[in-house]
């Protein structure tokens, strides 16, 4: 199984002419990186424009909906991403979970036509300061995916379904989860979900990637903010080799 570094660009950049820029720059950096597989995830209005090569670099999504077409005004329709050659789609993120009000129902509902799409989820899950202050990032980790998975048979996500632990106190903040921290998490996490890829996100950079993937264990990163420097992206995928 090959490593995977997921890119979410978030809402960013402001600019078509940058977003190529960026996407180029990471492009041509990569071209013999063998043992990683790189997914850039842009805004929607990007998606179409970005070309992709022969290496391992592929495209995803920030969100999606959970019907496949009808009157939902500005939303996005898996079919839509997979007509565009889209492999993976962000699900669940804790953005959209605090600012748009987004529930385990609703996120359960998009992974079960993302799914049956045959598109590649990145289920998202954290706890907050709070929660863990509080003790509570196992119950609460724990419920975000019995709930994000009801109903849906373990046939179906253990080939496609990706986990990414994202402890919301540390998105952004410059103050990463501590290896030695995450990696009890990821244990915990192994105990419910057996073979699917789980990948640490959080404060990423080229100077904690390689931690958490040698001493922490995971089998990938979703990075944010750190991603829209091209070469300090390319510094945390090469640090990782």
């Amino acid at each position: 199984m090959k490593l995977l570094i997921v890119a979410n660009w978030k809402m960013n950049p402001q600019s078509l002419a940058e977003a190529k820029r960026l996407f180029n720059s990471v492009k041509k950096e990569i071209k013999n990186v063998k043992k990683v597989k790189i997914v850039i995830c842009p805004p929607f209005v990007y998606l179409a424009n970005l070309k992709l090569g022969k290496n391992d670099l592929r495209l995803g999504a920030q969100d999606v909906f959970w019907e496949e077409k009808g009157a939902y005004t500005g939303q996005i329709s898996p079919l839509m991403l997979k007509d565009l050659a889209i492999e993976y789609v962000i699900i669940g993120h804790s953005e959209r979970r605090k600012y748009l009000s987004e529930t385990d129902e609703m996120i359960n509902k998009k992974l079960k036509v993302v799914l049956k799409t045959k598109l590649k989820p990145i289920l998202c899950i954290g706890e907050t300061e709070k929660e863990k202050k509080a003790g509570q990032t196992e119950k609460v980790l724990k419920s975000q995916l019995e709930k994000s998975l009801k109903n849906i048979s373990r046939d179906k996500f253990q080939s496609n379904l990706l986990i990414a632990y994202e402890p919301i106190w540390a998105i952004g903040t410059g103050n990463p989860c501590h290896p030695k921290e995450a990696k009890k998490v990821l244990l915990f996490l192994r105990k419910i979900i057996k073979k699917n890829q789980i990948l640490y996100g959080g404060s990423v950079n080229s100077e904690n990637a390689r931690d958490y993937i040698e001493k922490a264990g995971f089998q990938g990163l979703l990075v944010g903010g750190a991603s829209l420097n091209a070469q300090e992206f390319i510094k945390i995928i090469r640090n990782t080799i």
